[in-house]
């Protein structure tokens, strides 16, 4: 049998950034993954010479827990232009950030003066957005302290309608992965506060870049392809079962999705939400924006949430010469997920592009993409259990890369605590 100090489960962002500041406390840490390589969900492939992440992401560089951790001028982020391309029922309408896309700044303030009534009772609901701070999401917070509403609610309460509504609506539809509205409007609006803050990207190396980084001062002590079985004994003395052998520790964090953390450490259940996404090669580009196009016409026609050429934003993520295009859709659990070829026409048309000479590259379906934030919020969860065990995730904290962070830095205060 192993002693360790303690063993992580799980190698994502969360677990990887709990094992970094307990090796540098000078525990002796053993992380244990399932998967061949590091990342949980951020993982990315190479097909045919094209980088192809599993499920779409972006990476924020305005999150503080990414600020404080991760070094973002070695991932050589590649960024999206700061706006929308929104597909609406007589045109294809451009709206960029005022400072980070000025020029998109024309085209924005025509399509604002055009509905004075909308704009205004948008930047009323976007108001609350100089409430708070984002410093470890105490915008969120504040809002959630304040009578948090749905999504839905809260736009309903602020009047905000029309065309201005639909292309937000879509927007975030793709971000939260729902299309009812159900997400607590503290955290929608915390989010929105972070894309205010700066352009998301993609590293030239692919999402996976982001916990390979991590994972660099734990040499030695990552384990791959290791299975976790089963959790036993009580605080202080904990027994690890994995791949016929045992280890044992005096703590264990639990740094594993939602549904493995609720059998291994027995949490509540947190339901969580699906995404499938769409690979194509393309030999001519459909179109020279770098932005994430959306369908805000009153009846879309197609399941796609956003789509974009990925290629046109982030070079490396395809050869010389050919193009990316990703197209992603809600994975519902009650209804067959969306085809290849829906997913295709819908992109192609969006984009106001032809699709016969797309090529399908890779298709992926995230079951457990992101974690529910219904209202009201609850910004986090414990992270000690009463047996001793420590658990840590995005589900315990906000449904992103910045909660994955904070929740992992939290689970390792907590050992560092208690020793």
């Amino acid at each position: 049998m192993d002693d360790h100090d303690v063993v992580v489960v799980g190698a994502g962002l969360a677990g990887l950034q709990c094992a970094r500041m307990l090796a540098r406390a000078g525990l002796d840490v053993q992380v244990l993954e399932a998967a061949d390589a590091v990342g949980g969900r951020i993982r990315t492939d190479v097909v045919d010479g094209f980088l192809v992440d599993r499920g779409f992401q972006l990476l924020n560089p305005a999150y503080p827990a990414v600020r404080r951790t991760v070094d973002v001028g070695a991932l050589r982020l590649q960024a999206f232009d700061a706006g929308v391309a929104a597909r609406l029922d007589d045109r294809l309408q451009l709206l960029g950030h005022p400072w980070h896309e000025p020029r998109l700044a024309a085209t924005t303030a025509r399509a604002l003066a055009t509905r004075p009534g909308e704009a205004a009772r948008v930047l009323r609901w976007l108001a609350r957005l100089a409430t708070g701070s984002l410093r470890r999401g105490r915008l969120a917070t504040r809002l959630a302290g304040s009578h948090d509403l749905s999504l839905r609610a809260s736009l309903d309460r602020a009047g905000v309608d029309g065309v201005l509504r639909r292309v937000l609506e879509r927007f975030l539809t793709g971000v939260v992965l729902e299309d009812d509205q159900s997400t607590s409007a503290a955290y929608a609006l915390l989010l929105v506060r972070t894309f205010a803050a700066a352009s998301p990207g993609l590293p030239a190396a692919g999402m996976q870049a982001l916990p390979e980084q991590l994972a660099t001062e734990l040499s030695g002590r990552i384990s791959l392809g290791q299975p976790v079985e089963g959790i036993s004994g009580a605080a202080g003395a904990h027994v690890v079962s994995v791949a016929g052998r045992t280890l044992r520790a005096r703590r264990v964090v639990v740094a594993a999705a939602a549904p493995e953390a609720t059998m291994l450490a027995g949490v509540p259940s947190t339901a969580t939400k699906g995404v499938v996404t769409q690979w194509f090669a393309a030999d001519e580009l459909p179109t020279p924006v770098g932005l994430l196009h959306v369908d805000a016409r009153v009846r879309p026609s197609g399941p796609v949430v956003n789509t974009a050429v990925v290629s046109s934003a982030a070079p490396s993520y395809a050869p010389a010469g050919r193009h990316l295009v990703q197209a992603s859709a809600l994975l519902p659990r009650d209804r067959p997920a969306p085809t290849e070829h829906e997913l295709r026409l819908h992109a192609g048309e969006l984009l106001g592009a032809a699709t016969h000479g797309w090529r399908s590259v890779a298709r992926h379906e995230v079951r457990d993409a992101l974690p529910v934030q219904d209202a009201p919020f609850t910004e986090r969860r414990p992270v000690v259990l009463d047996d001793g065990l420590v658990v840590c995730g995005d589900h315990r904290d906000t449904a992103s890369i910045q909660g994955a962070l904070v929740s992992g830095a939290r689970a390792a205060r907590a050992v560092l605590g208690g020793r």
